[in-house]
């Protein structure tokens, strides 16, 4: 009998690895690429955590295996910050420390759902939510937004998918990835009391907290229902991508599950990285991380300032986060879908961007994303680059 792969491993590939390996073989041959591809904020760990993991490895604290949920004093760091940001108090003991977002969404999807168990998501959206679930069993309802409800889930668009066959859980993430609309504060106060009436299990992923443009860090599930779970990480805000910590809020009838799950998936966070980020709380790391903020918004100004030159369309208000999701169909001149067109784009002037397939499997092939996270420098040089490209396109098909 011939062994095959199993099913639940057919995921697609993330098509921004793809990308980032086609600017990385570029770069190898001395071309000057521009990358707004990744999510991955250009400035790196505030300096106060830089110099918190030189201690950490100096052999001046003892880096075994922590207890599970993470060490405590980051943990407590972590419930000051809550009372900081949304005026909550939290049990430290509430808080799981994870192996980046990533292993966050996954004790949560484990800890919360069944095989078969029908979950609800956003399309566009983070497309790691979608492969998750499906690798462990679950259907996923993907909810067909657009920008005329800001590419966010509505309680009516809730309602018709549970009246087909009843949900057991919905993610929402406020800032999204890869449109960087949030919910109002309203809007997640009705979304949540909805869900908890229908008995919906929440998973809010609220990673972008902090990179906003509106003056909220952006709104806290638990301000209304702490039977939701949280999904956060130290990889946006603090910059630290490669550390690979993030958090998760657990619900009580959830936390000894999450505790045990966690236990056997990876016995714990990685210790240095959590040492490290304790740091993170200082007010010199808050400073620094809200520079970097302001240098994302001066990016996001200069894209929506070019929006009428680049004639691209279906742009929802990118309220958070660091991306403009945009629609090209109109500028996609011979090309096939935004997948060619991002590949031309990079061939002949050297700037990735990220089709739109890969938050989007019906209409993302007319949509591209456009990261603000290398900083308005590389962003301005990017668009001039992106309407010579487009100016080029038009010429030839005049």
């Amino acid at each position: 009998m011939t062994r095959q792969p199993s099913a639940r491993s057919d995921v697609p590939a993330f098509t921004v690895m793809t990308v980032l390996q086609a600017v990385a073989a570029a770069r190898a041959e001395g071309r000057d690429v521009i990358n707004l591809c990744a999510g991955e904020p250009g400035q790196g760990a505030p300096t106060a955590v830089r110099e918190a993991a030189a201690y950490a490895m100096s052999g001046a604290i003892p880096l075994g295996y922590s207890e599970t949920r993470g060490i405590r004093p980051l943990r407590e760091a972590l419930a000051s910050h809550y009372r900081r940001w949304y005026d909550l108090d939290l049990d430290p003991d509430r808080i799981c420390l994870t192996t980046g977002s990533s292993g966050g969404f996954l004790l949560a999807f484990l800890a919360a759902f069944d095989h078969g168990d029908k979950v609800a998501v956003a399309r566009p959206g983070y497309p790691a939510y979608v492969n998750i679930l499906r690798s462990l069993g679950c259907e996923v309802v993907e909810l067909d937004t657009g920008a005329e409800v800001r590419f966010q889930p509505t309680v009516e668009l809730l309602q018709r998918a549970h009246a087909q066959r009843p949900l057991a859980g919905v993610v929402l993430a406020s800032p999204a990835n890869p449109t960087g609309t949030m919910i109002p504060q309203e809007q997640m106060r009705e979304l949540l009391a909805w869900c908890h009436a229908a008995g919906v299990r929440v998973v809010s992923d609220e990673i972008y907290h902090g990179v906003s443009y509106t003056g909220s860090t952006g709104t806290c599930a638990w301000s209304y229902d702490d039977a939701s779970l949280v999904v956060s990480s130290f990889s946006k805000f603090w910059g630290m991508t490669g550390w690979r910590l993030g958090w998760l809020l657990m619900p009580q009838d959830l936390a000894p599950r999450i505790d045990a799950l966690a236990g056997n998936l990876a016995l714990c966070a990685p210790v240095p990285a959590q040492h490290a980020a304790i740091a993170g709380f200082t007010e010199a790391a808050y400073a620094e991380c809200e520079a970097a903020v302001t240098g994302f918004a001066e990016a996001r100004r200069l894209v929506l300032e070019a929006l009428p030159r680049l004639g691209w369309t279906g742009v929802a208000p990118a309220d958070g986060a660091f991306y403009v999701y945009a629609g090209i169909a109109n500028q996609l001149g011979p090309y096939a879908d935004s997948v060619a067109w991002c590949a031309a784009l990079l061939a002949e002037e050297d700037v990735a961007l990220t089709p739109g397939v890969d938050f989007d499997r019906v209409h993302g092939g007319e949509y591209v994303r456009l990261s603000l996270a290398s900083g308005p420098g590389p962003v301005a040089a990017a668009i001039e680059r992106i309407l010579a490209f487009q100016d080029r396109l038009a010429k030839d098909q005049s």
